[in-house]
This record gives C-alpha cells, sequence and structure tokens, in this order.
C-alpha cells in the first residue's frame, strides 16, 4: 500500500527527494502505515504491544511535525493522499476507501446520539476539501467531493458534490478531475 501511496504523490508532481524529505503528508501516511501492518498482523503478544508503543511515539512525533493524525486502528484504502499538511484529525474508527484525498484543517471524527453516534465510513475516490468537517455514523458513497469548510452529519450520494453548513448537495458531477 505505501507503494500505491507513493506513486499518488509522484502523479501530482513530487519525486523522490521532496516526497521522502519535504512532503509531511506524506511522512503521516508512510507512518500509519507501518503502525497498521504491526496493529493487524503482529500476534506475538508482548512484541506487539512493544512495537505498538513505538509507533504510538513515531505517531505523536509525526503530530507533532505535521499536525496530521492518523491512529493506527483507522482503516484506510490504497492510494491515500493528504493534499496539505495541519489540522488533520481522523477518529481511531474512520473507515475511508481506496484513492481518496483529503486536504489540510479536515475532521472526520465521532458524532451524533444513541444508535445515530459513530464515525463516517468514506468510500473510494472521495476528495474532501479544506477544513471539512465529516462526523456521525454516515456513509459517504463513491466518487463523491466534500466542499471546503463544509459540515457533513449526514450521508453523501454516490456522485454528488456537496458544500455547507450544514452540507447540501449541488450537484453530481462526482470527484473525475479532484482525484
Amino acid at each position: 500500500m505505501i507503494v500505491s501511496d507513493y506513486k499518488k504523490y509522484k502523479k501530482y508532481g513530487g519525486n523522490f527527494i521532496t516526497i521522502l524529505f519535504f512532503t509531511q503528508g506524506f511522512w503521516a501516511i508512510f507512518q500509519y502505515r507501518i503502525a497498521r501492518a504491526v496493529y493487524r498482523k503482529m500476534h506475538i503478544p508482548v512484541l506487539r504491544q512493544l512495537l505498538l508503543f513505538v509507533c504510538l511515539l513515531w505517531q505523536k512525533a509525526i503530530e507533532i511535525l505535521t499536525g496530521i493524525s492518523i491512529p493506527a486502528s483507522v482503516s484506510i484504502g490504497n492510494s491515500f493522499y493528504i493534499g496539505h499538511f495541519g489540522g488533520i484529525i481522523l477518529n481511531a474508527k474512520t473507515v475511508i476507501g481506496n484513492n481518496c484525498n483529503i486536504s489540510q484543517g479536515v475532521t472526520i471524527g465521532v458524532s451524533g446520539t444513541g444508535e445515530k453516534r459513530g464515525v463516517p465510513v468514506i468510500g473510494n475516490n472521495v476528495y474532501i476539501g479544506a477544513n471539512a468537517v465529516v462526523a456521525g455514523k454516515i456513509t459517504v458513497g463513491d466518487n463523491a467531493v466534500i466542499g471546503a469548510c463544509s459540515l457533513v452529519t449526514s450521508d453523501v450520494n454516490s456522485n454528488a458534490v456537496v458544500v455547507g453548513v450544514p452540507a447540501t448537495e449541488v450537484s453530481l458531477k462526482g470527484s473525475e478531475g479532484y482525484i
């Protein structure tokens, strides 16, 4: 998966040196991929706990340096791209599909009450604009676009473009061209 992430960063104009040394979003996703592998695949209890502790320290260092928080328990598909660093918070139970892009200031978190309380599930090929908040037990369909500064607390249809507070659907043009 890290290879598909790297290829996506390269697609957006980076080269090996700039991606590896100067792209904070890549640092965060690289750290997440390593921590996720330990979280999911390490089955020796003592070693798993030790490695998870080291990964947690690494995650905190990445958070301090970049302002991006991606816990190891998050589920992110292939080809994930963080366009700009800073202020990105993903809840530990977040699920994000393949080939998604998010911008700076994005929060994906828990919200709601009773049966409606939970964390979003984000589909494939979704673009989330700067400073958007996606919260609650909702589903964001494939190929959707969430506009900058939007507050999404209800389901988003596939191919929908939503904007505003609260977010409302403004078209069905989808994410082609954004991803």
